[in-house]
């Protein structure tokens, strides 16, 4: 089923459902707070993804952003609506994404109170909110208190994952499978269970992975990142490498885990080695040689695909009172 993206009255594609027959859409919602060098990237990634999720399901995708971040017109920022038009308005589903923070508290950050707005109306206006990485951590600091505490090392790479047995939200995938992670920070389990969380996913070497919370809406949240395309850990890791190697960063970074194959981590263990003697730009012109050979595929888009399309069918269940909704409800 394609995914109808409708910002602004546009229409990209028309909904039909796989018998022929035009269906009511869900319609969803994007808060995308990436900054620029992502910002498309993720656009494309959760649309992607709800397209490869939706099936037979008609997806209506609306595009929004935080008042207060600055974006240039090349980012596609124009297509986006401010989310004060939500406030008179409901929406089926939202997604809101995170941002690399600027400051120690998250509750500092610039675009926190726009945050917080979108936060508390989506507790009485959505059917089911997605909070996306930081934006979870933010959520649940806002909502329970619970802060987000800073590991000794970065949860970089693709770890295995196991899902609670007979949750719907993992219902299809397989018992064990793989997520895509980036982040230096996490909430603790006990925290969570303490305020009422549900967690559904775990990895041994990154915690918790997905966790949910049902009140008014039921919230879901990934501290992983499911929607990632296969390059974009490649991508945040040149950036992060870039940023030591042009002093904005005091620490080289670690190759993401269980990622690049064997002949690239050799080939960037080298380079890293060089680097942290002599630290110089020239070393860039290495980087992308190592970076242009290496071999990746995603592990994780099937999953991916599962999980939000049992994210979706949750939805649609409930916006139209079907009864097979009630398997989605256990808690």
């Amino acid at each position: 089923m394609p995914v109808l993206d409708s910002s602004r009255g546009r229409v990209r594609e028309t909904a039909m459902d796989r018998r022929g027959n035009s269906g009511q859409p869900i319609t969803i919602g994007l808060v995308n707070n990436m900054p620029e060098a992502a910002f498309k990237a993720t656009q494309r990634q959760f649309f992607s993804l709800l397209n490869a999720a939706s099936g037979d399901i008609p997806v209506r995708l609306l595009l929004y952003a935080l008042p207060g971040l600055a974006r240039t017109e090349h980012s596609g920022h124009s297509k986006y609506l401010s989310v004060e038009t939500l406030w008179d308005q409901r929406l089926d589903g939202l997604i809101v994404t995170g941002r690399e923070p600027v400051t120690p508290d998250l509750r500092d950050e610039s675009y926190w109170d726009s945050f917080v707005q979108v936060l508390e109306w989506a507790q009485h206006n959505t059917i089911s909110t997605v909070w996306s990485c930081l934006a979870a951590h933010a959520a649940v600091l806002h909502m329970d208190g619970i802060p987000r505490k800073k590991s000794d090392t970065k949860h970089c790479g693709i770890f295995d994952c196991v899902p609670e047995p007979g949750h719907w939200l993992a219902e299809g995938a397989p018992p064990r499978f793989q997520v895509a992670h980036s982040r230096w920070n996490s909430v603790a389990e006990a925290d969570l269970a303490a305020c009422g969380y549900q967690v559904v996913t775990r990895t041994r070497e990154a915690q918790v992975d997905t966790f949910l919370k049902q009140g008014s809406s039921l919230f879901v949240f990934f501290q992983g990142h499911p929607e990632y395309e296969s390059d974009t850990l490649l991508r945040e890791y040149r950036r992060d490498v870039e940023r030591y190697l042009n002093h904005q960063s005091d620490a080289y970074p670690s190759t993401p885990h269980n990622y690049f194959d064997d002949a690239t981590e050799r080939g960037l263990d080298e380079l890293r080695q060089q680097a942290v003697v002599f630290r110089d730009k020239y070393l860039l012109a290495d980087l992308a040689t190592a970076l242009a050979r290496c071999k990746l595929q995603s592990t994780w888009d099937s999953t991916a695909t599962v999980v939000y399309r049992n994210w979706l069918d949750f939805i649609y269940a409930r916006k139209h009172q079907n009864t097979s909704g009630a398997r989605l409800i256990s808690q």
